[in-house]
Formats: C-alpha cells, sequence, structure tokens
C-alpha cells in the first residue's frame, strides 16, 4: 500500500513525528549498561520451534506445514444498484496436525458497516456490509437465522455443537463452529450465497475506503468472504479488520467468473481464459503483439466505447479468470477504460504482459507507467527472485496505491512501490496485520535501491539509519514487534519508515551488498509460504554469519538509540587515542572516519582499517567492545605518524544518533595532542 500521508515521511519526514527533545545540561550520566544479545520469543514461536514447523535456521522446519484455500466464485456486478452478488464455494485442505472444530471466515465489507470497530480510517461511506444469504459446509446448510439472520452473535461454545452453528456475520471476522471437525490432512468444502453494495461517496479517509466512483467504475478489492489463515504459530487468525493495517491470506487457487455488462472492460489477478467470448478479433490480434517489444501497444482505445467496440456484443459478458498460488483476488471493471499493454523481461523467465486500464482523463497519469512497472518488475526480479506470476496489471480508480497478486491499484506515482509488493507479501506471505514492517517497510527500503538504479547512481543508504536517533524516545512509537492493528499514532513510521532505517544500519555493521543478498535467499526459502519475524531473524542471522540478536533486540523491540559521541581525543607521538561513549540502550560498531593531512609521512594501513581515498580512513571496532557493560571505549589509532586533521564517528551516518554534531573531533582544527607529543 503506498500511504500518501506515509509516502513523504518514509525517507525524509522521519522528523515529522515532532522535534527532538533537547536533553537537559544537567542531565546525570548513565550507568553501564547491560547489553541484552538474545532474542525474545514468545510462546507461539517456542511451540512452533518444539514442534518441528520452524527452527533456529530461519527456514521452514521439516515438519512446516499451511492450509490452502482453492476458490470458484460466480459474481455479477449490477451497475444500476451498484451491488455484487456472489456464488461461491471454498475447499479447505486441512495440511495441519490436528483436527478444526472451527472456521474463521473474513468479511472485510462488513468494514462500512457503522457498527463496526475501526482503525483510523473514515469509510466513504455506510451501507449493510456483506449480506450472506446461504451458507453450508460439507453440503449441510446452516441456520442463519439462529445466527441473528444477517449476522447475528448466536452459536459456538467451547464444546462442539450438535449442529454447525455461525456467529460474527455482521463483523470483519466470523466463525463457523463445526458438529463435524476437519480432521487432519483432509479437506472440507463451504458453499456461500452473498451479496453487498460497493461503497462510493466524495472519498473516505484511509486506503481502501472508496470502491467505485459513482455508477461508471467499480474497482473491486477484498470483495468476497474468505477463509482467515490457520498456522502452527497461533491457530486462526482472528484480527478484525480495522482499515489501516493490512492482511494475511492463505494461497491456493482462484477460478473466477465476473458477469459485467458488456462493453466494460475488465482487469483482474490471474489469465483471462475465454478472450474469444469477451473480447473484439482486433483486441485479440493486437495482444498478440506485447511480447515482441518493449513499446506499448493500444488494445482498446479511447474510441472504441461500447458492445461490439470495447468488447465482444451482448448485453452481458461472462470474464473468466484463473490464477494459481495467490493469496487474493482483485479486479476492476469500468465502461469508458482504454486499455495499453507491453512486457516486461523478467531475469531467469522471459518476457511477461503488463496491462494497463485507466480512463481517458488519467492518460498523464499513466505517461510513465509503463516504464516505472516495468523497471520495478525486472529489477526487483534480479534483486530478490523472478518475478512468478503470469501477468501484472494496472487499475486506474479510487485507489491508488493498493496491491495484490499480479494486480496493482496504482497510476505511475505509486507504481514502483506497489510493483515491489508483489514479493512482499504476494510472494513471502507475511502477516501484514501484525508486522507491517516486513512488507510495507521491506517494500520502502527497495524503494531506494530502485529508484538510485533506474536513475544510474549508487544508492543512498548513508544518514537513514543516524536519522532515527530524532525519533527515539517519542512515546508514540511502538516498538515494530508490537501488533501493527493497535499501532497508535505512529503507525505509519512503525510499518513504513523505520525498516529502511534498521537495514541501513544493518548495512552499516555487514555491508548492504550482504543484506540484499541475504533477503534474497530468505525470499526463496519462504516462497508462497508464512514467515514470521523470528524466522527472518534466525535466517539473516545465519546467512551473514553473525549472531546479530543484539542488533534485532534494539531495532525490533525496543525504540532505543546509539547516541553516540567523541569525548575526546590526544595524540602522542604517532598514536592517537579516541575515547567514544555510548549514551543510549541499543549498542554499534564503533566506527571512525580518519582525515589525515594532505602531506607527511606515509600512512601506515591498520589491521582493522581501509582506506577510502588519498586521505581518509575508514577504522571499524566491532559491536562486542560494548558486551562487557561499559558505555565508553577508547580505540587507538597508529597509521604511522601522518597528522590527523579530523576524526569523525559514524562517518556514514548508519547508527541512531540524537545529536550527531558530538560525533566529530575537533569542531575545528586539528586533534589535541597530548604534554610532550610530537
Amino acid at each position: 500500500m503506498d500511504r500518501r500521508s506515509f509516502a513523504v515521511s518514509v525517507l525524509l519526514g522521519l522528523i515529522s513525528f515532532g522535534p527532538s527533545v533537547a536533553v537537559a545540561q544537567s542531565a546525570p550520566r548513565l550507568p553501564e549498561r547491560a547489553v541484552r544479545r538474545d532474542i525474545p520469543m514468545t510462546n507461539s514461536i517456542r511451540r512452533a520451534h518444539a514442534a518441528g514447523t520452524r527452527d533456529s535456521t530461519g527456514r521452514p522446519g521439516p515438519n512446516y506445514w499451511q492450509l490452502r484455500t482453492d476458490y470458484t466464485i460466480n459474481a455479477r456486478l449490477d451497475t444500476a444498484t451498484s451491488t455484487i452478488s456472489g456464488r461461491e464455494t471454498i475447499v479447505i485442505h486441512n495440511a495441519s496436525d490436528s483436527a478444526l472444530t472451527s472456521i474463521v471466515m473474513r468479511l472485510d465489507p462488513n468494514l462500512y458497516r457503522p457498527t463496526v470497530s475501526r482503525g483510523a480510517s473514515v469509510p466513504s461511506e455506510t451501507t449493510e456490509g456483506m449480506i450472506v444469504t446461504r451458507l453450508a459446509v460439507n453440503g449441510v446448510a446452516v441456520d442463519l437465522a439462529a445466527a441473528g439472520g444477517r449476522g447475528g452473535q448466536g452459536g459456538g461454545g467451547a464444546a462442539a455443537p450438535r449442529q454447525t452453528t455461525v456467529s460474527g456475520l455482521q463483523q470483519t471476522t466470523a466463525r463457523i463452529n463445526l458438529a463435524d471437525p476437519i480432521a487432519a490432512k483432509s479437506k472440507a468444502t463451504i458453499d456461500l450465497d452473498w451479496n453487498f453494495r460497493v461503497p462510493g461517496g466524495p472519498g473516505g479517509q484511509g486506503h481502501r475506503m472508496t470502491m467505485r466512483w459513482a455508477d461508471t467504475l467499480y474497482q473491486l478489492t477484498q470483495w468476497y468472504p474468505r477463509v482467515a489463515v490457520y498456522d502452527d504459530l497461533r491457530g486462526w487468525d482472528t484480527e478484525p479488520y480495522l482499515g489501516p493495517s493490512e492482511f494475511y491470506n492463505n494461497f491456493g487457487r482462484f477460478d473466477v467468473r465476473l458477469d459485467v455488462p458488456a462493453g466494460w472492460l475488465v482487469g483482474a489477478t490471474g489469465v483471462l481464459q475465454n478472450p474469444e467470448a469477451v473480447l473484439t478479433p482486433t483486441a485479440r490480434q493486437r495482444l498478440t503483439r506485447i511480447l515482441g517489444s518493449d513499446s506499448t501497444v493500444t488494445i482498446v482505445g479511447a474510441d472504441e466505447v461500447g458492445p461490439g467496440r470495447s468488447t465482444a456484443p451482448g448485453t452481458r459478458l461472462v470474464w473468466h479468470f484463473v490464477a494459481d498460488s495467490v493469496n487474493d483476488f482483485a479486479w476492476a471493471s469500468a465502461a469508458k477504460y482504454t486499455w495499453h499493454a507491453t512486457r516486461a523481461t523478467i531475469p531467469g523467465r522471459g518476457p511477461v504482459p503488463l496491462h494497463m486500464f485507466y480512463l481517458p482523463g488519467s492518460a498523464a497519469s499513466f505517461t510513465d507507467a509503463a516504464s516505472l512497472s516495468r523497471h520495478a518488475l525486472e529489477f526487483y526480479s534480479a534483486l530478490w527472485m523472478p518475478y512468478p506470476f503470469p501477468q501484472m496489471t494496472m487499475l486506474d480508480g479510487p485507489s491508488a496505491g493498493m496491491e495484490y497478486p499480479m494486480v496493482i491499484n496504482s497510476n505511475q506515482g505509486a507504481a514502483d512501490h506497489e510493483t515491489g509488493h508483489q514479493w512482499w507479501p504476494m510472494v513471502v506471505g507475511t502477516n501484514e496485520t501484525w508486522y507491517g514492517w516486513m512488507d510495507e517497510g521491506f517494500d520502502q527500503y527497495m524503494n531506494i535501491l530502485s529508484a538510485a538504479h533506474r536513475a544510474q547512481r549508487p544508492a543512498r543508504l548513508d544518514g537513514l539509519g543516524q536519522s532515527y536517533g530524532r525519533t527515539s524516545g517519542d512515546e508514540r512509537e511502538g516498538p515494530l514487534m508490537w501488533n501493527a492493528n493497535y499501532g497508535g499514532p505512529m503507525y505509519g513510521f512503525q510499518a513504513y519508515s523505520k525498516a529502511p532505517l534498521m537495514l541501513s544500519m544493518l548495512g552499516g555493521v555487514v555491508g548492504d551488498t550482504a543484506v540484499t543478498r541475504a533477503m534474497s535467499d530468505y525470499a526463496k526459502a519462504w516462497r508462497f509460504k508464512h514467515p514470521s519475524p523470528w524466522d527472518y531473524m534466525f535466517f539473516m542471522n545465519n546467512a551473514l554469519g553473525q549472531d546479530l540478536g543484539w542488533f534485532w533486540y534494539s531495532w525490533l523491540f525496543t525504540t532505543e538509540s546509539v547516541d553516540g559521541s567523541i569525548q575526546r581525543a590526544t595524540s602522542a607521538g604517532s598514536r592517537t587515542k579516541v575515547v567514544v561513549r555510548q549514551d543510549g540502550q541499543m549498542p554499534s560498531p564503533v566506527v571512525l572516519g580518519v582525515r589525515f593531512a594532505p602531506t607527511g609521512p606515509p600512512i601506515r594501513l591498520m589491521r582493522n582499517a581501509r582506506m577510502t581515498d588519498s586521505v581518509t580512513a575508514v577504522v571499524t571496532y566491532p559491536v562486542d567492545v560494548w558486551f562487557a557493560g561499559s558505555r565508553t571505549f577508547e580505540a587507538e589509532l597508529d597509521f604511522g605518524g601522518r597528522a590527523i586533521e579530523r576524526i569523525t564517528l559514524d562517518p556514514f551516518g548508519r547508527f541512531p544518533d540524537r545529536d550527531p554534531s558530538d560525533n566529530v573531533w575537533p569542531k575545528s582544527g586539528a586533534a589535541t595532542r597530548a604534554p610532550g607529543g610530537q
């Protein structure tokens, strides 16, 4: 998701959450510190390790399992009433090692009901929400009247009911209590009929709050009842859908038929199965040209409107799409969409189609959309792993910053960001509701790399890690391991902005190339699976060959900073002693930038130093120097007698610091010399 109010804050707006609070001059010196070096383990991850579904390698364990849900949906769009009605069959494949005594359903359209809980979002209008009119499990009908008609709270209980019941149909999560549990390693079928009014209105606050423009364009997302995730960590995912935080979905197959007025074009997740039934011969012929070059081909132009011109003739047409190994399905349809297409050439795979559906009045916002999305697909394929899906589609509409498998609701403004989400979470299926930083935060980080590559310049990660020092200590900030659904007033920083700063520091510890290489291996290991933050931390430790518990603890479980400074520097003979202090609870390596006089004795390089140019060296001491608990460290520099003009702590700005101005010695002039020094 590209949140406009957060986009500016991601890289440069870190200070927008309020000015730093200056530390009083009389504040007492902090005592020696104990550096926590382990990764805190919760009950859920301990159970998973004990069961062998996950382990300390960070890879899926030998007993790893996950549910698969396959959907067959027949839906009809009625533009006269702006309603969607659907008939749906879901096959649940219970790959777990236990019987399922209930099924949790997600009914996101109920967010538009006036009585449900919401986060920091306001829908564009209120509706009756999702109305379920028929529900059956394994062919046995469930009594909806006993559940309160259109969604009462009846039924349920700890013991298995004598008959299957349902509760919560008026909320964003509902529960089906099963008379006959779904045995381990077996499957069950749910059948539903449902309908809801597609919300429109003048526009809501927060994303996904508006799904149509009048009765001429419909952008359908989170539009069908779906089965919640049941995993080895917490069982059923019962988190409500509150608006801002996003999703955690099962992977599976979608077979979807969409009945819309003839003349209305449809873009969707998946591959169109019946082009001969819904497209004109001209459009079908134009589609054959798109994989031949990077040029953009007009499939349906602005002057081709209506049955027989934009689509096949008739009154209504049924568009049939199939998508496999996806965790959601999104689509849009409009009476006056134009349709343009090009290709992206995926490293190791070859060309795939890139479709763009937009209104003629939005053409200026799609001028560079093809080139931006093409670059993103190709760049991220090389960075992480090849784009696995058979196509990608950009859809114009009221949501201009949202992502779904093979679909981005975006124009060129958010094209790179939303395309990046095809990796997180559409392939690496993280729990966005709890840990938004594992998709939004990773996406913001890779957007920095993509923008630099597109501009043919090195990525600028310097300064990002250091800048977190200006935010650390804000009482409104929740730790990244706090459930983002309840992230509070700094949800945007927590979900979007902090992870790039964390990865900037990690690059300062192990090198940026090592970070991206390890994350690529992590993505491949968890392809079409559900990693947790612990899996990520353990995997990165192993991939980078370091015990980084101290790093993960500080960044993910706390809101602490490094807050480093140079206390003093004294020289005697060829040696200079530099006293470095860290007043924060987060430790870091000691990295000193040493600038020499332009002339003098030859520079003799220290073992833990490297030259960045003819008069500048970077000296690094490992983070271990702090593990004994001291807040000060004395670095001894000996480069053979060349005069030192300036010493800078953290010269690349990678470690969080409230006040970088005290990282330089001296503020002007040469380093002070001890009595009798040369």
